[in-house]
């Protein structure tokens, strides 16, 4: 394993991750409270729907918070490639969570839109969905920033959250109004649970989709292949590249190769190759985090 997958791990890492969680978790609980609180007083389903919300939000930074330890890990000998596959199982997690809790709120909403008596929602319902865009926004810009940098999954995922959080919170704000203005459109409350159920479940597929496209062993699109195929081949000495195999582990990439060099030079300098192929895919290639090169003397025709 060489330096680079290492510069993944470390106390930066945890500590990025640890700050970002642990104000996310005040964020978030302050929110829940100040939401439920307020959904219950103003009789609004959309905003207790909405503070449910946030409070899964809540319960999945508090797993990011411990699970930061496990995944930054060194490799081990039971581990060779590290322990990063503990994110992506981490963020599947997540990503779980929020469907379930979308499809919960949207269950519930439409089992309650037929009722005869539907409260009419009051003005201080919305006041914790409006404070919930703000402090959500500027948390997503900051976890988001964060996340890239430390080429984290799971605070990217969680970035999502207070981005989703911000989505499902306007069509709140707008159905509580609409509901509040004229008593016959109470029922828009419950429309307005339902909006937010799908804005969930979305957040939750964005989510999902890339942990499962790593579970399933999913390569690199023809686009980065043909790219990494022309670093390699940019190297000099390189006479042929195939057998290129490319695997999603947490963060990056990790490069299968092999190289055909000319059968006349010494084992040296075939290996000084082939480490230049690995620094040069390592320097250029997007996202790569270890490369293996395996050596083969040139032959004609060999495709």
């Amino acid at each position: 394993m060489n330096e680079h997958v290492s510069e993944f791990n470390g106390k930066a890492h945890i500590n990025a991750v640890r700050r970002i969680a642990v104000i996310s978790i005040a964020v978030n609980f302050s929110l829940f409270v100040l939401q439920f609180v307020l959904g219950l007083i103003g009789h609004s389903k959309a905003v207790i729907a909405d503070a449910i919300h946030t409070l899964a939000d809540f319960s999945t930074d508090i797993v990011v918070l411990f699970g930061v330890v496990f995944w930054t890990k060194s490799p081990d000998e039971d581990h060779p490639y590290g322990h990063r596959r503990i994110e992506t199982v981490i963020t599947t997690a997540i990503g779980i969570v929020l469907a379930f809790v979308a499809i919960e709120i949207g269950y519930n909403a439409l089992r309650t839109l037929g009722e005869k008596d539907i409260s009419q929602p009051r003005f201080i319902a919305c006041i914790g969905s409006l404070a919930t865009i703000l402090l959500k926004e500027g948390m997503y810009h900051w976890t988001v920033a964060v996340g890239k940098r430390q080429k984290s999954s799971a605070l990217i995922a969680s970035a999502w959250h207070h981005r989703s959080d911000v989505f499902s919170s306007i069509p709140v704000v707008i159905a509580v109004w609409i509901a509040v203005l004229n008593p016959k459109w109470a029922f828009i409350d419950h429309v307005g649970a339902i909006v937010v159920s799908f804005f969930i479940l979305r957040a939750s597929w964005g989510i999902l989709r890339p942990t499962i496209l790593e579970i399933t062993e999913t390569g690199v699109s023809k686009k980065q292949k043909k790219k990494i195929n022309s670093i390699a081949q940019g190297v000099d000495g390189v006479l042929s590249v195939h057998a290129l195999r490319t695997r999603r582990v947490g963060p990056g990439w990790y490069v299968d190769m092999h190289i055909e060099v000319d059968a006349r030079m010494s084992v040296k300098r075939g290996h000084e190759i082939s480490e230049s192929v690995k620094e040069a895919l390592l320097r250029k290639g997007e996202d790569i985090v270890d490369v293996v090169v395996h050596l083969e003397p040139f032959e004609e025709g060999h495709k």
